[in-house]
């Protein structure tokens, strides 16, 4: 299983937007500390401000800002929003109606409790968490903290 480079963008947003809660950010700001594409990043916060992790205002003073508590974003709720497609096998596809064993094999239950598994290990951690190493985290990024 991989994750997307959307859903290792958007969860590094999350980590900068946890380190910075005390100013708008821009995304900008965000492509630039990464390396990563402004037109990606865009995709990316455009998606996080759908499901509600951030807020984003337009204009000259406008920016990017978490809308919830680091506690209150779960790893694992982050990953299921952003991924659009977590099928590991092709049997998982509703579609799919290439496998001659479908419904009857029983690999399709491992894979799925095993991805369960996984969304479950990482709903026990919280944004918070992933930001405990808070000034390792801001001298990495060479962020400024304000307070």
């Amino acid at each position: 299983m991989r994750l997307t480079y959307h859903t290792d963008y958007a969860i590094r947003t999350l980590i900068y937007l946890a380190l910075n809660t005390d100013k708008m950010t821009t995304i900008g700001d965000i492509s630039h500390i990464y390396g990563i594409s402004k037109n990606h990043m865009m995709k990316v916060v455009q998606k996080l401000v759908h499901h509600g992790y951030i807020s984003s205002e337009r204009g000259r003073n406008g920016g990017i800002k978490l809308l919830l508590e680091p506690a209150d974003i779960k790893l694992g709720d982050v990953i299921e929003k952003m991924e659009t497609d977590l099928n590991l096998v092709a049997c998982f596809d509703k579609n799919n109606h290439g496998c001659k064993i479908d419904g009857v094999c029983q690999v399709q239950g491992f894979f799925s409790e095993a991805l369960n598994a996984f969304l479950d290990v990482m709903n026990q951690y919280s944004l918070e968490d992933a930001v405990k190493g808070r000034l390792q985290l801001l001298e990495r990024l060479a962020v400024v903290s304000r307070e």
